[in-house]
């Protein structure tokens, strides 16, 4: 389903970062910050948007060592918000359910980053398969 499906429209342009390295985590973790600030988040979010998106981005690199974060600044109506979308064409996750619960981690971190992310986000959605990559997708509205 597309944001226009769903009644919600793009504004401005994309920001898209290809993720390969630590380096790019910064550069994605900051446009997003700027994204967010020059949209009139209030800085605790644009808080939460960067840290949801250097986790995204880190699950990138720790997985599949290439992939891309684009970032969106979307309407729907009366609310205003920054759509994520991280994606990958690496191994996938085997076992969806699993990976989401917290504390589980199959690289030996503290397994918080997707369930983490979710948290921090208003919308969550993931869609992966074994050797077809992961793409997560999320949004958060400004308050």
């Amino acid at each position: 389903m597309s944001a226009k499906d769903l009644g919600i429209s793009v504004l401005g342009a994309d920001a898209r970062v290809q993720i390969r390295s630590d380096s790019d985590i910064v550069v994605a973790r900051q446009k997003g910050r700027a994204m967010a600030t020059a949209s009139s988040f209030a800085p605790a979010e644009a808080t939460l948007i960067a840290t949801a998106i250097s986790e995204l981005a880190r699950n990138i690199v720790l997985y599949a060592k290439t992939g891309e974060v684009i970032l969106k600044i979307v309407d729907n109506g009366n609310r205003h918000g920054i759509k994520i979308i991280a994606a990958d064409e690496g191994p996938g996750i085997a076992d969806l359910d699993r990976a989401m619960q917290l504390g589980y981690s199959t690289s030996g971190s503290l397994g918080l980053g997707l369930p983490g992310v979710k948290r921090l986000m208003d919308e969550f959605e993931i869609v992966s398969a074994p050797g077809k990559g992961t793409r997560v997708t999320v949004l958060k509205w400004r308050t």
